[in-house]
């Protein structure tokens, strides 16, 4: 009898890691169609039942994200990154948020954080990289304000104009 229960416990739990990765994978499947509003709506009924699972809190805030609903995917990563300070996931889409806002230092050291996380975190270190390039061009166009004429700093105000502007 002891054995028959375990083994019933034991199915139990592949039952549940089943269901919860159909939930997971539901809501991503949402997102990356274009239905950030399914996904939010899938994530939060699921979070209802498992409401510490990092895969839904993260595809949930994503789907704020996407919605541009950007105090709460703040909060949601702000949360995320307490609760899971390991993550890189989190502390990179908190330093888009950051970047989305104007916030580059706040974006530069929340993408840093990715990166001490994951050092080999690909779209940390593009994330960092756009954002330094804005914190370049700010620095450039405030020395062109303090000191115009300078045709080295033009080129690179322009150039990095350029950059900023390119598609990903």
């Amino acid at each position: 009898m002891p054995m028959l229960r375990a083994l019933i416990a034991a199915f139990a739990l592949c039952v549940a890691s089943l269901v919860h990765a159909d939930d997971v994978a539901d809501a991503q499947r949402l997102l990356q169609g274009g239905q950030p509003e399914a996904a939010l709506a899938r994530a939060e009924a699921a979070l209802a039942q498992r409401p510490n699972d990092a895969s839904l809190r993260f595809t949930r805030a994503v789907a704020l994200m996407d919605l541009a609903r950007d105090a709460e995917a703040l909060d949601a990563f702000q949360r995320m990154t307490q609760d899971y300070p390991e993550l890189p996931e989190p502390y990179n889409n908190l330093g888009l948020l950051y970047a989305r806002a104007g916030r580059l230092e706040e974006a530069r050291v929340a993408l840093e954080t990715a990166l001490r996380n994951d050092p080999a975190h690909r779209v940390a270190r593009r994330n960092l990289g756009d954002v330094l390039l804005r914190l370049a061009l700010q620095a450039w166009e405030g020395a062109d304000a303090a000191l115009p004429g300078d045709p080295e700093l033009q080129r690179r105000i322009r150039i990095g104009r350029e950059l900023a502007a390119s598609p990903r």
